[in-house]
């Protein structure tokens, strides 16, 4: 099983190619990780690293106990869905019932306030895709975002598939979530997307966190949003501050300016395009807002770099995938859409990074 999703990552393209496995690069892994590229980021991660470090990682130690503050959001819950708009049109969803004010969950439609399109609850999440309510188009996706939309990958995935990046440089869940609240944590009381949420790993631990106003859950793949749902049944998590979304990564249906986060975890190598999806999170991403994201980075196997740089534009077309080569890529990219102060910690194959959308000068 591990096999399969090795071959839909970027990481593990490389190593499908080569008739290896993850498991036999553990060697590599243990090489030290290099630090975050600025004194801003490495203060970002001290609280993170210090809660449960480990010699793969750097550890840094807080000034005070302040740094490892959480205060919950003391604001009173966004439970109106203000922030959603028409994917075609950009301008805000409202309530299909009276055609004026702000949708709630109570609402089994939205409507968009400009070209009047009506988007549907699907029970489980609301379908906020551009090709919502069709009743005779329909397009195929890539290979690996094909991939995911399937019922037993859904099951799977967190029932072994994610554990299983832990050879590829992962921390593990419990570090992963921890160094990205300690990036993310100016951005505590506001709204955060969880990108390409999966089965809402990650969703449901900023939501039992308390330290977001509204935690939108958004997946392209319906069977991970139901199974997301029936996880938040089975833990009895509240759902007042959490909205499931399905949403093109390329095409995000939400108004622009409007987000205070956005976070995606071991996701940015199954996006069919890096460059237009971290466009569409820049113009959601209101200014000082930051992003935050995790994946996979090629460069431990320098032999093979070369190659890669010539045969990834055909990798990507056959599976969807891509792959990274160098933190520098992923910096260009941001600092390309609009986003600064670019920092990252590494670990093997694995890279989590952050960018903040550069503030409106005066």
């Amino acid at each position: 099983m591990a096999a399969i999703r090795s071959a839909a990552i970027s990481a593990a393209a490389l190593v499908a190619l080569r008739g290896l496995s993850l498991r036999h690069l553990a060697p590599c892994l243990a090489a030290p990780p290099r630090a975050a590229t600025s004194a801003a980021g490495k203060m970002l991660l001290r609280s993170a690293l210090l809660a449960s470090a480990s010699p793969a990682f750097s550890t840094v130690v807080p000034d005070s106990d302040e740094a490892l503050a959480e205060p919950s959001v003391e604001a009173d819950t966004e439970t109106e869905l203000s922030k959603l708009a028409c994917p075609i049109c950009y301008y805000p969803l409202v309530s299909s019932i009276d055609h004026q004010s702000a949708p709630t969950k109570s609402d089994s439609s939205l409507e968009c306030s400009t070209c009047k399109k009506v988007y549907s609850s699907k029970d489980d999440y609301w379908d906020l895709t551009v090709s919502a309510g069709s009743a005779e188009y329909s397009e195929s996706m890539p290979a690996a975002t094909e991939l995911f939309r399937t019922p037993l990958v859904s099951f799977l995935y967190e029932r072994g598939w994610r554990q299983n990046f832990i050879w590829g440089g992962f921390p593990g869940l419990e570090r992963e979530f921890d160094m990205a609240k300690a990036y993310l944590k100016a951005t505590n009381g506001g709204v955060i997307v969880d990108a390409s949420c999966g089965s809402g790993l990650f969703s449901r631990l900023f939501v039992k966190s308390g330290l977001y106003s509204l935690v939108v859950a958004l997946d392209f793949s319906e069977n991970m949003l139901k199974q997301c749902n029936e996880f938040i049944k089975q833990e009895n998590i509240s759902d007042e501050r959490l909205a499931l979304v399905r949403a093109d990564i390329s095409r995000l249906p939400l108004v622009s300016g409007s987000i205070d986060a956005v976070h995606a975890g071991a996701a940015i190598h199954c996006w069919p395009s890096p460059a237009c999806a971290v466009a569409e999170i820049s113009r959601v991403l209101r200014p000082g807002g930051i992003f935050v994201a995790s994946t996979f980075i090629a460069d431990v196997l320098p032999p093979a770099v070369p190659v890669l740089w010539i045969g990834r534009p055909y990798i990507g077309q056959i599976t969807g995938s891509n792959i990274f080569l160098s933190e520098a890529e992923l910096e260009d990219l941001c600092r390309a859409c609009g986003l600064v102060d670019f920092t990252f910690v590494r670990n093997g194959f694995y890279i989590m990074f952050s960018a903040t959308k550069s503030k409106l000068v005066k």
